[in-house]
């Protein structure tokens, strides 16, 4: 190699090294700002916001982060106040992310590991709840549609082409991962062979033998769903035997009447007559 290749490679790693240290001081030296309306002055502390989109277990780096000032008394439980907490001692393993954090969020104790500790999809499970995969194909996952994030309900099929019946077992269940992807910010669709569900463990009990049962399909719900309600099992000759739909019958015809007047006695009357 030529020194002046030498030369240039010493020069690119002592810039990197610089940027992340002046990024380091920068952050531990920026001042928490106080401002408000005259005669109502509001307390403003520093909070550290992500500079960028920070996604699921990325190592947290100085040029990933931001002071600004926040409103002491709008300040979140468990915000980070100080960059130095999630900048790891010289020498030490980093913290990540726990949970993807948008740029411009305010960063949170509970979306970051500790120093050197793994991250993996338990992370990203709410208390009490397990993850657990299920096989699918192109038809049951709703053509490959589904993504980490969204919500499904599951449906077992079961039985043969005379005694074929369907039943929804499980309502707004997340979806944690599409075979190994996790990243719930991603966009792009594709054929999965297994999804990653979360459920409480009662649900995992009932999934795994819904597996063993039959066929399990997903239903992909909407933003606004309604909420969860039961549902009665459809059988396949309830379909097939359902009676059509009866016409209404429509009101008799009121019967013409017609009146005539008659005089008695000098009196006018005016009469019906069928």
């Amino acid at each position: 190699m030529s020194m002046r290749s030498v030369v240039v490679a010493m020069l690119g790693v002592a810039i990197a090294g610089g940027s992340a240290i002046g990024a380091r001081h920068y952050l531990a030296a920026t001042p928490a700002m106080s401002a408000g309306e005259p005669g109502a002055p509001t307390e403003l502390v520093q909070v550290i916001v992500a500079a960028r989109d920070i996604p699921f277990g990325m190592e947290i780096q100085p040029q990933m982060l931001k002071a600004i000032a926040w409103p002491k008394e709008a300040l979140p439980p468990g915000a980070v106040t100080d960059a130095q907490m999630l900048l790891p001692p010289n020498g030490e393993q980093p913290r990540r992310t726990t949970r993807t954090i948008a740029q411009g969020e305010i960063v949170l104790a509970s979306k970051v590991s500790g120093f050197g500790e793994k991250v993996t999809v338990v992370q990203n499970l709410a208390p009490n709840t397990r993850a657990m995969a299920i096989k699918v194909d192109a038809v049951t996952a709703v053509g490959g549609l589904v993504t980490p994030g969204d919500r499904v309900d599951i449906v077992l099929t079961q039985g043969d082409s005379t005694s074929m019946r369907a039943v929804t077992i499980l309502q707004n269940i997340r979806i944690v991962g599409v075979d190994q992807k996790t990243d719930e910010r991603s966009e792009q669709s594709a054929v999965a062979s297994t999804v990653t569900v979360e459920v409480t463990p009662e649900q995992g009990q009932a999934l795994a033998l819904a597996q063993k049962a039959g066929t399990l399909s997903l239903t992909l719900r909407t933003l606004d769903a309604e909420p969860n309600r039961q549902m009665e099992s459809v059988a396949l000759e309830d379909i097939l035997n359902a009676p059509p739909p009866t016409a209404v019958d429509a009101p008799a015809p009121e019967p013409v009447r017609t009146r005539i007047k008659v005089r008695r006695a000098g009196e006018v009357e005016t009469v019906e007559v069928n």
